[in-house]
């Protein structure tokens, strides 16, 4: 077992936990090193019906639980499928119904198995979107989703690492044939990075320290963010100066826009770095536009941010008064 997992989740002895397990190498050996250093864990596993041995994975990680005694919850993504789109929509329903399980038996944790080579592919993925900062300093070891934490032990583990501790056990796992399907960008990354390496010497260990040192920059800027978003934030909706925006530095400006406009639209996640940077450049007049479900308004000196659909009335000359209407 990886002494960095065991270090890492020293941090969560005794709390009660669920894991997901989608019945590959991962996740499988995510579930035995959970079972092997003693934790409270529930199995969480979720059948999409998207490939033909779906059912039949289902039914090994029910009966893989069994075996190694740990409860057992599986989940069915019933309904109309999307016909394009369908990975994205399927690990939004994914994550959607784990994190209702968890809300709903008071299980403040919710583990997955993204290991290194997932966060190289994710820093990689974002560098060639040109992201900043926070898109490059990958996935966090631990972050928030629907009210419930989302815990990742294994970003310094590499899959080598997982998959020989299964084959080496007789573990079985199963393989997602989409992992090797070169139309996916994940996919051609995977399949050539390691060229990094053999022509240009850079190490996944130097990528991931990289990311490590991005992090940090990350939290930083997060944490001055958080003060500035409790500053104009109240009853579902912001409303500040123009010249409070535009003072801000670049980075901060922009993740202060992304925070306010996740947290009033309710998404997951911020709107991405082109649209933010688009929705700036709109408020340097007065304007009136919609972004990651939220109403962003600018009117003279002041800027409001409201849920889309409510209705919203400036009156500049008494300062602060405005009125929200759902």
């Amino acid at each position: 077992m990886n002494q960095k997992f065991i270090d890492f989740m020293r941090n969560f002895y005794g709390r009660k936990m669920a894991v997901a397990v989608s019945g590959g190498v991962d996740s499988v050996a995510l579930l035995h090193w959970l079972v092997e250093i003693g934790a409270d864990i529930v199995c969480l596993h979720v059948n999409h019906g998207l490939r033909a041995a779906a059912d039949i994975e289902a039914t090994y990680v029910r009966d893989l639980c069994k075996k190694l005694n740990v409860p057992c919850e599986i989940f069915c993504w019933t309904g109309d499928k999307p016909t394009t789109g369908v990975e994205a929509a399927a690990r939004t329903a994914r994550y959607k119904m784990m994190t209702d399980f968890c809300v709903a038996h008071n299980i403040e944790y919710l583990i997955t198995a993204h290991q290194a080579d997932d966060q190289i592919e994710t820093f990689l993925m974002n560098l060639g979107r040109g992201s900043g900062v926070f898109g490059l300093a990958a996935m966090q070891s631990v972050a928030e989703r629907d009210g419930v934490k989302i815990v990742r032990p294994l970003l310094n583990v590499s899959r080598e690492e997982l998959r020989e501790y299964c084959d080496t056990r007789g573990i079985k796992y199963f393989t997602d044939e989409m992992n090797s399907d070169a139309r996916y960008t994940r996919v051609r990354i995977r399949q050539n990075r390691h060229l990094l390496h053999d022509k240009l010497g850079i190490s996944d260990e130097r990528i991931l320290l990289a990311i490590e040192n991005l992090n940090r920059a990350r939290a930083a800027i997060e944490n001055d963010v958080d003060k500035l978003v409790a500053d104009v934030m109240g009853n579902g909706f912001a409303m500040f100066r123009d010249s409070f925006l535009f003072d801000l530095m670049p980075d901060i400006r922009l993740k202060f826009v992304g925070t306010l406009i996740q947290k009033i639209g309710g998404d997951n996640y911020p709107p991405r770095l082109n649209s933010l940077q688009l929705a700036l450049n709109k408020l340097h007049g007065d304007c009136k536009f919609t972004l990651g479900h939220c109403t962003v308004r600018r009117l003279g000196e002041r800027i409001l941010i409201v849920p889309e659909g409510a209705k919203t009335t400036f009156r500049i000359r008494h300062g602060k008064n405005f009125k929200v209407k759902k």
